[in-house]
């Protein structure tokens, strides 16, 4: 229960902006109450590995509660938000409840972006929830199992095409992966098919991979990714999804499972804040994280556009949640304390990106490298950013065993198997298929 003689903080969402904010105020005058509508924290960059099989769902999730539970000030509440009456200080949840704040900080981050064509996401999974992991692994590893009894060579291999859309961080890890599952994991598992003969393609709209990444390891992850057997197509902008097909810059490609890693949206609760929002629906944010007229309503990590000095915002990466979380702490300390407000200041610690079992690309400060000691820096980094120590002391075991044996420890299909639907239809010509698929 909340101490109605102490400032009333409410966190929307137990992400790292949230999680590092509530942590920060642990000695803090204050109650703080952590919302979230799922009951654990998720170390999102590390999705991709559920998703190829690679770690189980536990290892990268922590329940909430068990992470706060030491610290006195702090209650979470499983619950979704659906409305912030910014005028009344008011929260208002789904499900009719509400809850009172004094301070706001809204961390409720991003889902993936279908650029208007909704329609495609059913098609066309994105990676931003283990949710979203479980369904692509479930369709990654049933493509496999479907291709083996299916004696039609067109639509085999339809089943053994598989198609990432974006070529971010995002796509090229999990496009890495998947020409890693089918080149080692699967490799001797199967009597009809050889899973190595699959196809994995990475496309993307612009010239280059990895954009905010400068060019030399942009062009090092595409060569390290055609090392792996990824046909990678720059300058391939998808304009149709279709169950069985995707066409892209006048292809048509037949694939059954397809990976949507191509953009990002910001959470439709930040329309109820009343504040100007950017085109990837962000609230425009203050230089102290809040948003214009009221000082006491925080916007972090993936939700808000913070402007850097080059015009550009920060980008949606974990290092800059946890930052602004940390900071958000800061000044409501100071606050309470009196004291002035200062500007919030990213400190860039660089970024990784991994591409495949013993390759990644770092720029990190004016230190651009790449290949083996790139994938132990990002194993590093992403070891320390997991929260708890069984996550970390189990993924390392994981890995360990997964580089050493090329093997795959999660590749359950748990859920009924519903195949796809047969990629010939109507609006995608047989003809057309053949003359792309050769």
């Amino acid at each position: 229960m909340t101490d109605p003689r102490l400032p009333h903080v409410v966190i929307l969402g137990g992400g790292f902006a949230g999680l590092y904010a509530a942590k920060g105020l642990a000695h803090a005058p204050v109650c703080v109450t952590v919302v979230d509508r799922r009951n654990h924290h998720l170390f999102q960059p590390m999705l991709y590995q559920v998703a190829s099989a690679a770690l189980n769902p536990s290892d990268i999730a922590s329940p909430i509660r068990s992470i706060l539970r030491k610290q006195k000030n702090a209650e979470v509440l499983l619950a979704e938000a659906s409305e912030v009456e910014v005028g009344n200080r008011k929260v208002r949840f789904s499900d009719g409840g509400c809850l009172q704040y004094d301070y706001l900080v809204v961390g409720t981050g991003a889902r993936h972006s279908y650029f208007g064509h909704d329609e495609w996401e059913p098609l066309a999974p994105g990676l931003k929830s283990l949710e979203d992991a479980l369904e692509i692994r479930r369709r990654v590893l049933l493509a496999f199992e479907l291709a083996e009894r299916e004696r039609d060579p067109v639509r085999r291999h339809a089943y053994l095409t598989f198609v990432v859309v974006g070529g971010g961080p995002t796509g090229v890890e999990t496009a890495g992966a998947v020409a890693e599952i089918r080149r080692y994991a699967l490799r001797r598992d199967f009597r009809h098919i050889d899973p190595g003969e699959a196809t994995v393609m990475l496309l993307e709209g612009g010239p280059r991979l990895l954009t905010s990444y400068p060019t030399e390891l942009s062009d090092k992850a595409k060569r390290d990714l055609r090392r792996l057997g990824v046909e990678v197509r720059t300058e391939t902008m998808v304009t149709e999804i279709q169950p069985g097909w995707v066409r892209a810059a006048g292809w048509t490609i037949p694939s059954q499972t397809v990976i949507w890693a191509a953009g990002n949206t910001a959470s439709p609760l930040l329309k109820s804040l009343d504040a100007p929002l950017d085109r990837m629906g962000r609230a425009i944010v203050e230089p102290d994280c809040t948003i214009p007229g009221h000082p006491e309503v925080f916007v972090l990590g993936d939700a808000a556009a913070f402007a850097q000095p080059d015009g550009g915002t920060l980008p949606g990466i974990c290092p800059v949640a946890i930052q602004m979380g940390q900071y958000t702490a800061r000044t409501i300390a100071s606050d309470l304390g009196g004291r002035p407000r200062r500007a919030f200041h990213y400190w860039d610690k660089g970024q990784l990106a991994v591409v495949g079992r013993g390759r990644a690309v770092a720029d990190i400060w004016k230190l651009h490298f790449s290949g083996f000691l790139a994938w132990l820096t990002w194993i590093f980094v992403h070891i320390f950013f997991l929260i708890g120590f069984r996550n970390r002391v189990l993924v390392l075991i994981q890995w360990a065993w997964s580089y050493f044996t090329y093997g795959r420890g999660a590749r359950i299909i748990t859920e009924e198997m519903r195949p796809p639907p047969m990629p010939l239809t109507a609006d995608c010509p047989p003809e057309e298929v053949a003359a792309v698929s050769r």
